[in-house]
């Protein structure tokens, strides 16, 4: 109970009720409402509400009105030591460099009290370190963690855990505390210098390594980390300091050592380096502990390789004039060997680069030869490819380029630089020019071309011209008459001799034609050929293909009607197919006359079985050549019938036979007649009497005929 209420008007007959109202009223705090009595229900925390203010008044039962104004009062909690301190964290974390001066500044920790700090000693606390010594040390009214220990060393212990208690009451006896654990790290400096674990390192490598390629890696120890480690190699001095580098890897610190120059067993077998590796970021408090760098040895032994032969020039450039004789050595590339044993080589040229063979080698000793005549002015320069390669191993092959260089010889007459067809008026004066000449020449001339200009020695005499040089590489040809008559002589061709005056001297003879022209009093051309002289004959391309093609369709037009009129000969006698009707075949062959025994067989007609096998039909010309069929000869043809049956038949089965109708004539008259022969051939038998004389007036045809048959009748008389 805190406290209790009572009023002037309660005469104790319960008349009166008491009520409160207010912070925690009716909750935390209650009222007897008869008596007055205040009371607490539950433990009261001054750190939850330290000051509570609670109103209370008496009013009638009956009414319901108060019988007094209402009054106030302040309930005020008193503290007690019933809170201990407690830290901002439960863990603090804190690093702080190695080798730092003691009393070096880490971390500051903070713990709190939630008693009432003006009220006795239950909120003063006092900071101590439980774990953690002799290392660090902490200060007991601020919290602050410093360093206790000397030259702490990250490389022997890097983590430490330390405990710091907070208690209140001053740290006395009876006084509250609490406690955190901070993890202090020490970070690095750069206090250790790097060391090779090695004095002497050995590499091998083969002497094809090419340049910038590895050969073995070294590395230096520094046990600090990060930028405190980091290294940087270089070589210092050594034999082979010019011909290998080193380099720096960022990742693992080590030192590669690397070819910059290209190898030569045969030349050095054994090089010797100094390596040198120092910190990149160097403390200067910490110089006192000695050069923060180190350095060692490196040996490289060259191994030997089988390597391809070596020219003993890049490139060769060799002369030639271009009037040597075949076989002419112009010049020698040699090759080596470069190992030990000393290989023989043999040479060739790369026939890619001399496809037509103008040049080749002595496989032997290198000599260049040429194979084929030179001309400078066709090609002034031969760039070819030489290939020496081991004999024993052809692999091992190496090639060179030679330029070879044409050099002129005076062997190109000069002539006209261009075709000169001119013309000479006919009233032309004498000593009148009508044409310049220039020439050209082929040939290269170191100090200019000097030609000179003459007539040829057969036109010197009785020329109507006369040549004028003007000793600038330039003639003029002049008229040496007066007048000129083209119905006498409508063109003249002067011989021009052009000689250069190089050695040996070469010579031309060129020709240039004149044409005699009617002009006008101011020397213009009138008439001869002049459009022959103004517009250059000639047929363009198009004309020429135009040209070309005519005759060409003129020719397929010829062998085209030949091969129809070919055909046209090997059409059958009978073309209609259709038409079915008796067809006369004229062979337009009159015969030798009685005489002519070979025209026709008579005797055929007589006797079928004289009938030769290997007669052809004359009405077509056979397609291809069959044997023909040997038939059986008719012995008993008393039926002319059966005979023709039977050479019908033979003919349906003859392969030989054409494939269309055609007339087969079988001229068979049987073995004979009772009326014996109707022919008048057989007349002279006959006893009859009969005058031919008649056949005398049929004119010279029937002369022969009339000589027969009259000298029958003749003999008849006499």
């Amino acid at each position: 109970m805190f406290d209790t209420l009572h009023s002037d008007q309660d005469r104790g007959d319960g008349s009166l009720k008491y009520i409160l109202s207010g912070d925690g009223a009716g909750d935390l705090f209650i009222i007897n409402e008869n008596t007055g009595d205040i009371q607490a229900t539950k433990r009261l925390d001054r750190e939850e509400k330290p000051v509570y203010i609670l109103r209370a008044q008496a009013i009638n039962r009956r009414t319901g009105r108060p019988v007094e104004p209402e009054s106030e009062f302040i309930i005020k909690i008193h503290d007690i030591n019933d809170n201990e301190p407690m830290f901002t964290k439960d863990v603090y974390n804190a690093s702080v460099p190695e080798m730092s001066d003691v009393g070096t500044f880490v971390v500051q920790v903070t713990a709190t009290d939630a008693d009432d700090p003006t009220y006795g000693n239950s909120a003063k606390v006092v900071y101590s370190i439980l774990q953690g010594q002799p290392y660090f040390s902490v200060e007991s009214e601020s919290g602050i963690i410093k360093t206790a220990l000397l030259n702490m060393d990250r490389e022997n212990r890097e983590q430490y855990q330390v405990v710091i208690q907070a208690k209140d009451m001053g740290g006395q006896m009876g006084g509250l505390s609490g406690t955190t654990t901070v993890n202090i790290t020490l970070t690095d400096v750069n206090d250790n210098p790097p060391r090779f674990p090695q004095s002497t390192y050995q590499f091998k490598t083969p002497e094809s390594a090419p340049p910038e390629s590895p050969i073995g890696r070294i590395k230096a120890n520094d046990a600090d980390v990060g930028e405190n480690a980091e290294i940087e190699y270089s070589i210092t001095e050594g034999d082979g300091s010019d011909m290998f580098g080193v380099i720096t890897d960022k990742d693992t610190q080590e030192g590669i050592i690397t070819v910059k120059k290209a190898l030569d067993f045969e030349k050095k077998k054994l090089y010797t380096l100094k390596v040198e590796a120092i910190n990149t970021h160097v403390d200067p408090r910490f110089l006192y502990l000695g050069p923060f760098k180190d350095s060692t040895t490196v040996r490289i032994l060259v191994e030997d390789v089988d390597e391809p032969p070596v020219f003993s020039r890049p490139a060769y450039i060799l002369e030639v004039k271009e009037d040597v004789p075949i076989n002419s050595i112009i010049g020698t590339v040699t090759a080596q060997d470069p190992d030990v044993a000393k290989n023989p080589v043999k040479y060739s040229v790369d026939r890619h680069t001399d496809m037509d063979r103008v040049f080749n080698i002595n496989s032997g000793n290198g000599s260049i030869f040429t194979s084929k005549p030179l001309d400078r002015e066709t090609s002034l320069w031969h760039n070819i490819t030489v290939i020496a390669a081991e004999i024993n191993n052809p692999k091992q092959s190496s090639r060179v380029p030679v330029f070879i260089k044409v050099l002129d010889v005076n062997d190109n007459a000069p002539e006209f630089a261009m075709f000169y067809e001119t013309f000479v008026c006919e009233n032309a004066k004498a000593e009148q020019l009508i044409q310049t000449l220039s020439a050209v020449d082929k040939d290269d001339s170191f100090s200019g071309h000097q030609f000179s200009f003459s007539l040829a020695p057969e036109a010197t005499s009785g020329s109507n011209f006369t040549i004028q040089d003007n000793r600038d590489n330039t003639a003029g040809i002049f008229t040496r008459k007066n007048r000129y008559n083209r119905h006498e002589m409508s063109t003249y061709l002067l011989p021009v001799v052009i000689s250069d005056s190089d050695y040996p001297v070469q010579s031309s003879t060129e020709t240039v034609t004149i044409r005699v022209c009617a002009c006008d009093h101011r020397g213009k051309m009138q008439s001869c050929n002049a459009e022959a002289l103004i517009h250059p004959t000639g047929l363009s391309t198009g004309a020429l293909i135009a040209i070309l093609l005519c005759i060409i369709i003129l020719l397929v037009t010829v062998v085209l009607f030949a091969a129809l009129k070919r055909q046209r000969k090997k059409e059958p006698l009978i073309i209609s197919k259709e038409d079915i009707r008796d067809n006369i075949v004229s062979y337009n062959d009159e015969g030798g006359g009685e005489e002519d025994t070979q025209a026709f067989d008579i005797g055929t007609l007589r006797n079928p079985e004289a009938i030769e096998d290997n007669k052809l039909r004359r009405d077509i010309v056979p397609e291809a050549l069959f044997m023909p069929r040997r038939t059986p000869a008719v012995r008993d043809n008393t039926d002319v019938r059966d005979f023709i049956n039977q050479r019908l038949k033979e003919n349906d089965t003859d392969p030989t036979a054409p494939p269309y109708d055609s007339l087969a004539t079988y001229a068979y008259e049987g073995n004979g007649s009772v009326a014996e022969s109707l022919s008048s051939l057989e007349s002279v038998t006959t006893d009859g009497d009969q005058d031919y004389d008649y056949l005398s007036d049929w004119g010279p045809r029937f002369k022969k005929l009339a000589d027969m048959y009259g000298s029958v009748d003749s003999d008849k008389d006499s």
